[in-house]
Order: structure tokens, then sequence, then C-alpha cells
């Protein structure tokens, strides 16, 4: 073989190289994740502007798993189904509960986690329990367009239920006394309950989850229709239950599964 054909082959084999790395590099998917950043300790966003929490490390992992190149978008919670649909973002991973009511506007994976609502009050609350009876009369917060503001709604009907845009908001009110108690997700009200601002308040006990209204779960959320990324994204939630990674991350925010049955 000559020296000019020996230069070509090399040439031509070094193209080659460069072609498959720039396909790879094409193929490599790019998802962009909607996420709230006003519900720590699932997510939240720091004083300088980045995103943590649960939620975050978890939408980290499952990336990585799939070796797609991600990017968060913080978006209220009132906004974030029409967001996704508007495309917005790609998928949603803000502890959304999968509910019937919102399989109808958009598709969900299996659940990440499942954990039950709670309800607090002040510590210094007469409220001796936490049934429709005991709190007849009283003023009871959650987040607004919520698993937990409906449930509110349906079940404490001798109550006036009041709605919040985040988390903090209800906090607030319920320390300073304008709320009677609070409805939220017990890893959300624990989390706060051990803040200096949820030193004034305590557990006043577990919700048991309706299904109709609470769901199977938090999932993560995508436009209707598309299945692959669901299922990408299903066996993603798997290999990291598989390989530890889920546990670990689980580990750093609850000293309880949040699994869940």
């Amino acid at each position: 073989m000559t020296l000019f054909k020996r230069l070509a082959l090399a040439a031509s084999a070094a193209a080659l190289v460069l072609a498959a790395g720039a396909a790879s590099a094409q193929e490599m998917m790019k998802l962009k994740i909607g996420t709230e950043g006003a519900y720590p300790p699932f997510n939240n966003l720091t004083a300088d502007g980045k995103l943590e929490g649960f939620d975050i490390d978890i939408a980290n992992a499952l990336c990585a798993e799939m070796k797609a190149e991600c990017e968060f978008v913080a978006q209220d919670w009132d906004g974030i189904i029409p967001a996704l649909r508007a495309k917005k973002f790609d998928a949603i991973i803000a502890s959304m509960s999968i509910t019937e009511e919102r399989k109808e506007k958009v598709d969900f994976t299996g659940k990440y986690y499942n954990t039950p609502p709670a309800i607090a009050v002040k510590k210094d609350s007469t409220i001796a329990g936490i049934t429709p009876a005991d709190m007849k009369g009283k003023v009871i917060g959650a987040q607004g367009s919520t698993i937990h503001f409906n449930y509110l709604e349906a079940t404490y009907k001798e109550s006036e239920i009041k709605g919040y845009p985040t988390a903090q908001e209800y906090q607030l009110d319920l320390a300073n006394g304008r709320v009677d108690a609070v409805n939220d997700d017990i890893s959300v009200i624990n989390g706060w309950l051990a803040t200096p601002e949820g030193a004034c308040c305590k557990l006043l006990g577990t919700v048991t989850p309706d299904p109709k209204i609470h769901g199977e779960g938090a999932g993560i959320a995508v436009r209707k229709g598309e299945t692959a990324l669901v299922e990408k994204f299903n066996a993603a939630i798997a290999a990291i239950r598989a390989n530890g990674k889920y546990d670990e991350i689980a580990k750093k925010y609850f000293d309880y599964d949040v699994w869940g049955g």
C-alpha cells in the first residue's frame, strides 16, 4: 500500500470517528425539567437562586441514568401543568401527586415517593384531634391547587378552608395565628417544624389518604402521549432504586422510608 493510500485511509478513519462522536452528541437527550422551588425539603430556591431538595437530587440522578442533559425551570405551582402543556419544559418533577383528575391533562410515570398527609397546629392549640368534628368552625390552611387543599374542601365542610400560593405562606399564617391548622405532606410539615420558624407549632396527626383525592404517590408528569419519555423515566427510577442511588438521596433528607407502600 502506498503512503498516499495509507494517509487516505487514516484520514477516512478519523473522519468516521469524528462523525460518530458528533452523532453521539446529537443523540444525547436534552430535557427541561419544571419544578416549583418553594416546597422544601422536596424543592426549594436558595438565597442565591439555586434549586435544591429531594426532587432536584432525584431528577439529577434520573438524568444521569438516562444520559440526558437536563436543565431546570422554576415555575409557580398554579401554572405548572399549563406551562408543561405549552412546552415551557418537558417534564414536571415537583412532588406532583398522581391523581385521576391530573391524568386527564398529563401522563405520569410510576411513583418516586409516597408519604402521607398531616395536620399541624400551634403548640398551645386546644384542638383535640384531626376529624371534621374536631375542626368544626376552625380555619384550616393549605397550598392551593394541591391534593391537600382538595381534601380539606371535600372533607372539612364545616371548617373554613384557606388556600395559599406557597407552603411558606400558610406556615407564616399558622405561626401568627391567622389560621387554626394547616394540612400538607408530613415531610413538609416535619421539615418546617424542625426549623426556628416552625418552633411555634406541632404535629397534630396524620391523615389516612383518600386514594380518590390523594392519588398513588408523587410521579413525574409529561405531556399526553409522550409514552417513550414515560418509559425512559420509569426505567431510570427502577435503576436508581436497584443500584442504591435512590436510598442514598433519600437518607440525605429523611430518616424514614419515603418510597411508601
